[in-house]
Order: C-alpha cells, then sequence, then structure tokens
C-alpha cells in the first residue's frame, strides 16, 4: 500500500479502501456495515467503528453506512439502535474535508477568487455527507440581492475515491443485494448502480434535476425545492438559497398533527415524482429533509435520480390506480406488466411481494410501523432466496430502472415509520394522480 494517495483524509487507491474496510473484518466491502452486526453484546462498539471507518472513506462505503443507520431490516433488531445512533453521522456530520482545500475546490470550478465570488463564505461547514460538504455563504448584493446561500462542494479528491469503490466488486454487489438485486441480471444492474453513483459526482446534472423537481412542484405549498444559483455552481460545487427548518430527528417528535401533515408532503413529493415527472430521488435519508410548519418540507439533494420511461410509467400508474380501487386481480396483472415477469414460480412471488409494498394504499388509511418497513427488506431476501432455487426458463430479469425503486421503498417507509401516524395515504394520491 506504499502507493496509497489521499487528499485531504480522503482514502483515494482501491488497495488502501479495500485495507481500511478489512479493518471491519472484511475481505471486500460487499457488507461493510452488517458484516459485524452479530454476537451478544449491543453492536455499539463495532456500530462506532464502522462510522469511524466509513465515514473516512466516504463514498459508496459512506452510503452504506448511511442505509444502515435508517432502513429497518438491514440490522438486527437487537443491534439496531446503536447502530442508528452510530451511524446517523454519516448521514450530515460525516467527516469534512479542511477549509483551505474546499476554497481551492470553489475556485477552480468558479474561475474567481472567492472574494469575488461571495460577500461572505463561512470556514466552518454546517453539514457533510458521503459526497460533499456545505458551508454557509453569503452572495453580493448584485446577484439576487445579497441572500444567504448554501454551497455545496465535493470532498477533494472523492471522484477518484469514488472510482476505486465502482472498481471494487465486493462493494458493488453488496450494495446490489441491499437493494434486491442478486440473481437478477447482476450485470445489467450493476451498469445501473456505476451509472447512478457516477452521476453523483455531476453537480451540473444534479442542478438540472433539482430545477425540473422545482417545476413540478410549483405551487405546492407544502413542498419547497430551494431555488438554484446557476451563477455560482458548476461540476462540483452547487449553490441554492439557503433554507432552515427542524431536523427529522425534531420532526419525530412533534405533536401528531404536524407528523400526519409532514407524512402527507413526503408521500405527495415521491409519487408525485414518480407517476407524473416521471423521476424519483432515490436517495430518502432523513438528512435530506427540513420540516416546517403546516406539513411544509423542504428537499434536499437530487444527486440519485432514476428516470422512469413513459411506458413504465403508464404502468406504474395502473397499478397505482389498482391498488386505490382495491383491485386485487386488475393489481395482479399490472404488476406482470410492469416487471416484464414470466408466468411461473417468481411471478407469484414478485406479485406477493409488490402487493405487501402497497399495503399502505389498500389499507388506507394506514400506519406504516417499523416492523412493516422492515418486512419488506426480509420480503425481499426471500424473494431472492426462491429465485436462486428456481430453474433459469422460470427466472426473468428485474427492470433496471426499477433497481433503485428498491432502495426508495426501503428508505422512505422507513422514514414515514419514524413519523409514526395514521394517514389516508389514498386520499393524497387521489388529488394529483392524472387521469390516462
Amino acid at each position: 500500500m506504499a502507493d496509497e494517495k489521499k487528499i485531504e483524509g480522503v482514502p483515494k487507491g482501491r488497495l488502501g479502501r479495500m485495507a481500511r474496510l478489512a479493518a471491519l473484518g472484511l475481505k471486500t466491502g460487499a457488507g461493510a456495515v452488517l458484516a459485524r452486526a452479530t454476537g451478544n453484546d449491543d453492536g455499539k462498539a463495532v456500530a462506532d467503528q464502522a462510522a469511524e471507518v466509513l465515514g473516512n472513506l466516504r463514498g459508496l462505503a459512506a452510503k452504506v453506512g448511511q442505509m444502515a443507520s435508517y432502513v429497518d431490516g438491514l440490522v438486527p433488531e437487537s443491534k439496531r439502535d446503536a447502530f442508528e445512533a452510530s451511524l446517523r453521522v454519516l448521514r450530515a456530520q460525516a467527516p469534512r474535508s479542511s477549509a483551505a482545500a474546499v476554497k481551492r475546490v470553489v475556485e477552480d470550478e468558479l474561475g474567481a477568487p472567492l472574494d469575488r465570488l461571495f460577500a461572505s463564505f463561512d470556514d466552518e461547514p454546517i453539514a457533510s455527507a458521503s459526497i460533499g460538504q456545505v458551508h454557509r455563504a453569503r452572495l453580493h448584493d448584485d446577484v439576487m440581492g445579497g441572500v444567504e446561500v448554501a454551497v455545496k462542494v465535493q470532498h477533494p479528491g472523492i471522484r477518484k475515491a469514488v472510482e476505486s469503490d465502482l472498481a471494487n466488486a465486493g462493494i458493488l454487489e453488496g450494495m446490489g443485494a441491499m437493494l434486491g438485486s442478486r440473481r437478477f441480471d447482476s450485470k445489467a444492474h450493476l451498469a445501473i448502480i456505476r451509472e447512478r453513483f457516477r452521476e453523483e459526482l455531476d453537480y451540473a446534472l444534479e442542478a438540472e434535476r433539482l430545477s425540473a423537481f422545482r417545476r413540478l412542484h410549483e405551487g405546492d405549498p407544502t413542498i419547497r425545492v430551494p431555488a438554484l444559483v446557476a451563477e455560482r455552481s458548476a461540476a462540483s460545487v452547487i449553490t441554492t438559497e439557503l433554507v432552515r427548518g427542524r431536523s427529522f430527528e425534531e420532526a419525530a417528535e412533534a405533536d401528531e398533527a404536524s407528523r400526519r401533515a409532514w407524512a402527507e408532503t413526503l408521500w405527495r413529493f415521491v409519487f408525485k415524482g414518480n407517476l407524473v415527472g416521471g423521476m424519483f430521488n432515490a436517495d430518502p435519508h432523513p438528512g435530506n429533509y427540513l420540516f416546517d410548519d403546516e406539513g411544509r418540507i423542504t428537499f434536499l439533494d437530487y444527486g440519485c435520480i432514476q428516470v422512469i420511461p413513459e411506458k413504465k410509467r403508464g404502468y406504474a400508474r395502473a397499478l397505482h390506480r389498482a391498488a386505490l380501487v382495491r383491485d386485487e386481480d386488475d393489481f395482479a396483472e399490472r404488476v406482470s406488466l410492469l416487471l416484464d415477469a414470466k408466468p411461473g414460480a417468481l411471478e407469484v412471488e414478485a406479485r406477493a411481494y409488490s402487493r405487501l409494498c402497497f399495503e399502505p394504499l389498500f389499507a388506507s388509511p394506514y400506519r406504516i410501523t417499523r416492523g412493516y418497513a422492515a418486512s419488506l427488506v426480509g420480503a425481499m431476501k426471500t424473494l431472492a432466496m426462491a429465485a436462486r432455487k428456481l430453474p433459469d426458463d422460470e427466472i426473468f430479469t428485474m427492470p433496471a430502472e426499477m433497481l433503485f425503486m428498491n432502495r426508495l421503498q426501503f428508505g422512505f417507509y422507513s422514514v414515514l415509520a419514524r413519523l409514526d401516524v395514521e394517514v389516508d395515504y389514498a386520499a393524497v394520491e387521489r388529488a394529483f394522480l392524472p387521469d390516462d
């Protein structure tokens, strides 16, 4: 490992990153967080070590940790609280890059000295996560009236670090397994994983998608997408208006009426994006939400977006309509169309799994619980195990664009479970679902 290179503390080379994962007792990165979540203790020591190692690695390794910090069912229940508490830091308070390094990135990307770009720029970040960190700044008066802004800057060296992770089959296969892709055309799915995570490094693309979500939800008083400052954004820097609000942990402690209003807003944001906009944000972790009064939520981070082709979007809308009218037979047929399913045992299992995912609509009003959210992860594992026992002529490939839907489903329901409130999700959906 003598050739291992670091920039501002981010290990970049594949061998060096694997060596740090090995410090968690692993040979590859496939299960960096989960591999040692066993034994008789409460898991705190292992969780603390995982948070430190994965936080310093950042990149995909840190994303595995982020998922384990809030997705129910990934970590054994006896260890869940310890892992959630320790790994929560990876969502917004991961190890940070130095102020000097961040300023160099900003100046190089935007092509001017920092004092010409911003009237003020705080050295201390207000958040730091797997790909970048966010600094509070103020524009000069001649740009948007000198408002306060949030400047998200990529960690120096993170591009090389992510590429190292993308070259590590263990990390990719582990991420794929967490998304439910094992046994389902892994080559195509690994390609999708690589594509999505490379896109997270392209802040210019994220700026375009942020603007698309802002247009989609324009006029909705409960959904806020921060305004982009295009003049201060580039491939590794993205600047938006600064928004304040309650954290997810604070929101989960609010009164029942507030929690219900926020749950309705979350459902509308996600499924209007899917069914009307043809895109979904596949990184629903709690650090990406800021909660305000009267059900309003500000949605941050548009780096991991999966586009849904129009044909599949039509199938998905029909699937949701079948659930809204509680037509079990039509729902089952729509599942098969959406998944390009072959007749056989796997189709039966896939229909059953999809039906479980849609229980909040079929049984609306519905209270999403942590046990229910965890059951989805367990059911996906059961589905994957069943697939491994079937002959090849009964196996069908889950459409590649559906892969990240599992990440959304697991994470989104885990978020709603922590709000712990009964909601008429069917009524929320009927208000925006278009007639085809």
